[in-house]
């Protein structure tokens, strides 16, 4: 895959089948993950963390029995890596990034993401590509409805892709400049007063709320067919929230966020930014109720709290949901990541700062007790 480049979804699967499928060998394989959200390009941040994890990889392989040409190629790869992200040019307008090298099998892959558990650097005989895999299963498929009261545009966005619906388009009479049936005489577009201009902001009114009770049976259908994971609403001004009171029950849970956006102008690559910065806040609070189901559960045995305990429940297949400081640094809870996405557990990194300080590093939600 070209690096720097915006990839199709169709592209990245190939590129998770290549990698899945590199055999195991004498050499050795770079996986990097990188978040690159806005607070991690403030300052340069997502620099100084691979510069750090580099540094970290050079020293652990100085500490190992590898032959010089093998080592020397694992050293060649991390400064391959490293040299990729010292060029801000190059990254992907994406708020995650994974990259893959092996010079040994002709190896170099990016590949944008749209969300990163944790930013983390190995070295192993294969790719990790597990939380690749796990991805666009976990992302779903999230739906933006951008609508005003002449129409309404619908956007899927999934883990890799961004793609545009049919949309509708409103049937509004009063359009014209005169209303069938009605003996007011126009001037300017409006009736000329009295009733008749009461007549006409009453039709309006009516109009606009078939419209949107039209525009939400149409997400609801949507939903029926292939089923959503959040919904977001977007329009311009006051009518931005205008759809929110017609949607179906079973749609309210759904909706992440109504976000100001122009439905006539509004781009893919803003529709995207907006729908992934809304799942970022849900997110933040999936984390805290998880953090809260830690402390309630600690007592009672459902949960563990703490780095050994949690690698104790990981060994034993006991984790249903894990929980990681996001902030943390300490490298077992990357490999902890790794080893929950392996045992198909629910991972959760941590970066709400009040879900942070309930978790002692790691922590896990428990599928039985021992």
């Amino acid at each position: 895959m070209t690096v720097g480049t915006a990839p199709s979804v169709d592209a990245v699967r190939d590129a998770i089948q290549r990698l899945a499928e590199v055999p195991s060998g004498s050499y050795r394989v770079v996986s990097c993950y990188l978040k690159l959200e806005p607070r991690d390009k403030t300052r340069g941040k997502y620099l100084i963390k691979i510069k750090n994890r580099v540094r970290e990889a050079l020293a652990n392989l100085a500490r190992q029995p590898q032959e010089r040409a093998a080592r020397e190629g694992i050293a060649s790869d991390l400064q391959r890596v490293l040299g990729y992200f010292e060029e801000p040019g190059r990254l992907p307008r994406a708020r995650g990034i994974a990259v893959f090298a092996c010079s040994a099998v002709g190896l170099f892959e990016v590949l944008p993401v749209p969300h990163v558990h944790r930013s983390r650097l190995a070295v192993e005989p294969t790719p990790l590509v597990r939380e690749l895999v796990a991805l666009e299963q976990e992302f779903g498929t999230m739906l933006v409805a951008a609508c005003d009261r002449t129409g309404a545009r619908f956007f899927e966005v999934s883990a890799f892709d961004t793609v545009e619906l049919p949309g509708l388009a409103a049937s509004l009479a009063s359009r014209g400049g005169r209303f069938h049936g009605e003996r007011q005489v126009v001037r300017g577009g409006l009736p000329a007063g009295g009733s008749g201009e009461h007549n006409y902001h009453m039709r309006i009114r009516e109009e606009k709320h078939r419209h949107y009770a039209r525009v939400a049976d149409h997400i609801f259908q949507i939903h029926t067919q292939r089923p959503l994971v959040g919904l977001v609403v977007a329009g311009v001004g006051v009518d931005a929230a205008a759809l929110l009171p017609h949607l179906h029950t079973y749609l309210h849970d759904l909706v992440l966020g109504v976000v100001r956006l122009n439905p006539k102008a509004v781009s893919l690559a803003e529709v995207r930014e907006a729908a992934l910065a809304l799942r970022e806040e849900r997110e933040r609070a999936w984390e805290r109720t998880h953090a809260e189901a830690v402390r309630d559960g600690v007592g009672s045995g459902w949960a563990v709290n703490g780095i050994e305990a949690t690698l104790t429940a990981l060994h034993r297949g006991q984790v249903r949901t894990l929980l990681a400081d996001g902030h943390h640094d300490d490298a077992r809870i990357d490999d902890a990541v790794e080893d929950g996405l392996r045992q198909r557990a629910q991972v959760d990194v941590l970066y709400d700062q009040r879900a942070r300080r309930a978790v002692e590093g790691l922590a896990a939600l428990l599928r039985f007790r021992r």
